[in-house]
């Protein structure tokens, strides 16, 4: 037997690890999770985890968790999909629904996640611009009518929320599947979730990382019609959410919701003072309905370096298409935010 790994399959070429933060920092705004805390319903099931939850598998499907994902999306609860975070929904929605040669169309900039996923599923990737007020040419994205089209609404990294007639235009005439990511739909206050299984060909991405502040237990869903989710869990496969993450979530989305829409409220909140603070320091950041704001910036990636040395994670991008160089940075409780635009001033300065 040949000491030499296997070739490499050529639709990986060029294909990296996707980059963590190199080391841990007092205050990190990199990651849009949420910085204000843990809904009490899930923090009680998980101190009261019984053995017996950690010595056995979890439901296969996520059946118990469906049902309360059902309820609080306004859907059935066939037409709900689980998964271990948002990204694995997404991974295999790819799988699912396009053949290796076909396109993912998408917008850029926008979340990579599912571009990764295409290249390694062996898909063409054909991107369309996408402007700062969520505006995009509906008919460039439907071109050649690729298997699936890809739309992120708030957009990552922009935060911008696409033009609702645009999103109108692609659902009407999209031949392919539509993934839409509404991972942060909570805080613009507007989803087609509910409406994605009338839609056929139209699957919703949610997450509970976001809003509902679980990000550590990886639980992501989508809703779409029932031949929609039946192929994505044909693509996943069982025991993607665990025990734990998934008893801790159906508690969550049954006695906190109102928790989160509190806690929303406030990174709402601490959002409009993180963009007055940036506007102070000279920046100008992008109109957001997220809980993040993207910040054009020269010299950015050095910028968040400078930064890293003070104990500040970002996020950096360099020559983000339409964009060039920014930062991007999540809402946070005031002491922490006051205190991360200080460090970004002295490293400004």
């Amino acid at each position: 037997m040949s000491a030499l790994p296997p070739p490499r399959r050529s639709e990986w070429n060029g294909l990296q690890l996707y980059q963590t933060p190199e080391s841990p920092v007092a205050i990190d705004l990199s990651d849009n999770t949420s910085r204000f805390g843990v809904p009490p319903a899930a923090l009680a099931v998980l101190r009261g985890a019984e053995d017996e939850w950690i010595a056995r598998y979890p439901s296969g499907y996520g059946e118990p968790l469906k049902h309360a994902l059902a309820a609080y999306a306004g859907v059935r609860p066939e037409q709900i999909v689980t998964g271990c975070g948002s990204d694995d929904v997404l991974d295999s929605a790819v799988r699912a629904f396009a053949r290796p040669g076909e396109t993912l169309a998408c917008l850029a900039p926008t979340f990579p996640m599912p571009v990764r996923f295409a290249q390694l599923n062996g898909l063409r990737v054909r991107e369309t611009r996408v402007g700062p007020d969520g505006s995009f040419d509906p008919s460039a994205l439907l071109v050649g009518d690729p298997a699936i089209v890809y739309l992120c609404s708030p957009n990552n990294p922009t935060g911008a929320c696409l033009d609702g007639d645009a999103v109108d235009r692609v659902l009407a005439h999209a031949t392919g599947v539509v993934i839409l990511d509404e991972a942060y739909a909570e805080f613009a206050g507007t989803s087609r979730t509910a409406a994605a299984p009338a839609l056929g060909r139209v699957l919703s991405v949610r997450t509970l990382s976001k809003a509902f502040g679980l990000a550590g237990l990886r639980v992501g869903w989508a809703a779409g019609h029932e031949a929609l989710v039946r192929d994505v869990e044909l693509s996943r496969g069982p025991y993607t959410v665990n025990a734990l993450a998934e008893r801790a979530a159906a508690a969550a989305l049954a006695r906190d919701v109102d928790w989160m829409r509190a806690r929303v409220a406030e990174s709402l909140a601490a959002r409009a003072a993180l963009e007055a603070g940036l506007r102070a320091l000279g920046l100008e950041p992008l109109p957001s309905h997220a809980n993040f704001v993207l910040v054009p910036c020269a010299g950015a990636p050095a910028l968040a370096a400078r930064l890293r040395e003070r104990g500040l994670g970002v996020r950096a991008f360099a020559n983000l298409p339409g964009y060039g160089d920014a930062l991007r940075l999540h809402a946070s409780p005031p002491a922490e935010q006051d205190r991360a635009l200080a460090l970004l001033k002295e490293a400004l300065a």
